[in-house]
């Protein structure tokens, strides 16, 4: 995995929590709705990561394509999430 890639990941999941929870903050009332939403879309993720790891270890690929195959999914939703907070 690309190091670079890596800090972007970072970055971007630290600027969703720090939206989202801003977000959180100001809607209370609308805080159990979104909680159990984030929550599911953690454990799909998750999911498809573990998914994405299996299949890429039953391939045959080394530890770094393995590493990247079950960060994907996480990332690609990061990214996402970052960009509809950003747009507003």
């Amino acid at each position: 995995m690309n190091p670079f890639t890596t800090v972007i990941l970072a970055w971007q999941t630290t600027l969703v929590f720090t939206l989202r929870s801003f977000e959180l903050w100001t809607e209370p009332h609308a805080a159990q709705a979104r909680l159990t939403g984030y929550a599911l879309e953690k454990h799909t993720a998750f999911a498809a990561g573990a998914m994405a790891a299996g299949q890429a270890m039953l391939a045959g690929h080394m530890a770094p394509a393995v590493m990247q195959a079950a960060m994907a999914p996480a990332h690609k939703r990061v990214q996402v999430n970052a960009r509809k907070l950003m747009r507003g």
